[in-house]
């Protein structure tokens, strides 16, 4: 009560709430009695046009009276009159006044109780951290505005605690990929260091492999940036067709001499130039990176049901069905794939999904019957018109 003062809190401004609209009430309700009983009350005398003073009916001239102390008849009902309405009046006014005190602690007691699901909310959040986000509040009771309110809480604690389960699997596996290649460049640095007879043959040779190594983490540092910012979401959208952007891709040589075998027709999405760049690009790499010697690479675009899609296939070892999912988590390979001499940082398909996610579409992979994968990217076809980004010969126009 001592805190309500000091800071009026929701319950302490309901209960005044509650009171107050009663009280208004209440007095309106009384005013409204006190009116038509005077109006339902007789006049004093019949028969005769009276006055009145100072609240009592009197006629217009006196008339002898059978009554002691020479009051008449009409003077006496008139004082029984306003007797009875200063009673009703005074009475009405205590009753009125107890039953205000009493709505104020029905009041408090009602708006404690209508609040304590809020109160049950406030303290689940400052209970939580990063070691109980496990944690939900779990509110029962009528289908409401409040339990509404909860569980919307609820779900965006499952989103928190989903996106900070990623960020540390991230961050650790990222933390392991990069001190690899540190360990190797050390390594190399090392073994040279202690051989005071090393040639500079030798030294050429070590220079190359950790040019080699730094490379790599160059590659993985610029993956992991992609990845962040497709994450992050849109700063702005243009008009793309796919189709253009695929050719792009064909012309300019990727695939590593596999066969190239592309469907395109035309698949206009709105979305950043640079990041569906990479997304094509990351896809064409993955598929080249785990082809066969003699396989084949097949891209396909186009649109249907107001999305707009990119297929790329290629041929490859099998894939079972329960491992496909794990592609698109960060840093995760095939079994036996993670020491294998194919580059690349296992961010390719990751980033693919996120960069779909970012444009609000999706991607998925099926493996092929005859081994090898299928990566379908599908995005949402613009529904207003949006500054060109890719032309249909490929090259990118200037905004609108």
């Amino acid at each position: 009560m001592i805190r309500a003062l000091k800071r009026p809190s929701a319950r302490f401004r309901l209960t005044a709430l509650y009171g107050g609209l009663f009280l208004v009430g209440g007095a309106m309700l009384l005013g409204l009695t006190y009116f038509l009983v005077l109006q339902a009350l007789p006049s004093p005398g019949t028969g005769l046009t009276l006055s009145k003073q100072n609240g009592i009916f009197v006629p217009p001239s006196p008339l002898p009276s059978p009554f002691p102390g020479g009051q008449t008849e009409v003077q006496i009902i008139g004082q029984a009159q306003q007797q009875v309405l200063g009673t009703f009046l005074l009475e009405s006014g205590v009753a009125l006044v107890l039953m205000a005190i009493i709505s104020v602690l029905l009041g408090w007691i009602v708006a404690g109780r209508v609040l304590a699901p809020v109160h049950q909310i406030t303290a689940t959040a400052r209970r939580l951290s990063q070691a109980n986000l496990h944690e939900r509040i779990g509110l029962t009771g009528p289908d409401d505005e409040i339990k509404e309110l909860a569980d919307t809480f609820d779900s965006m604690l499952a989103r928190l605690a989903a996106a900070f389960d990623s960020q540390q699997r991230f961050v650790a596996n990222a933390s392991h990929e990069l001190r690899t290649p540190l360990t190797t460049q050390r390594a190399l640095v090392d073994v040279n260091l202690a051989d005071p007879n090393a040639s500079p043959a030798q030294l050429r040779a070590t220079l190359e492999k950790i040019r080699i190594v730094t490379d790599e983490s160059e590659h993985l540092v610029m993956s992991l940036l992609a990845l962040a910012k497709s994450e992050r979401g849109l700063d702005h959208r243009t008009s793309i067709d796919l189709a253009a952007l695929a050719q792009v891709t064909v012309d300019g040589g990727q695939g590593g001499g596999l066969q190239m075998d592309t469907s395109l027709e035309s698949a206009v999405v709105a979305g950043d130039r640079a990041l569906l760049q990479r997304m094509l690009g990351n896809l064409v790499d993955n598929a080249t990176r785990y082809n066969l010697k003699d396989g084949w690479i097949r891209i396909a675009t186009g649109a249907s049901n107001g999305h707009a899609f990119l297929r790329v296939s290629n041929s490859g070892r099998t894939i079972p069905d329960h491992a496909v999912s794990l592609l698109f988590e960060p840093f995760r390979r095939l079994d036996g794939d993670r020491l294998a001499d194919r580059g690349g940082a296992g961010l390719g398909l990751s980033i693919v999904r996120a960069i779909a996610i970012a444009h609000g579409g999706e991607a998925s992979a099926t493996p092929l019957d005859e081994g090898g994968l299928s990566v379908l990217v599908t995005l949402p076809s613009p529904a207003v018109e949006f500054p060109r980004g890719i032309g249909d010969n490929g090259v990118a126009d200037e905004p609108a």
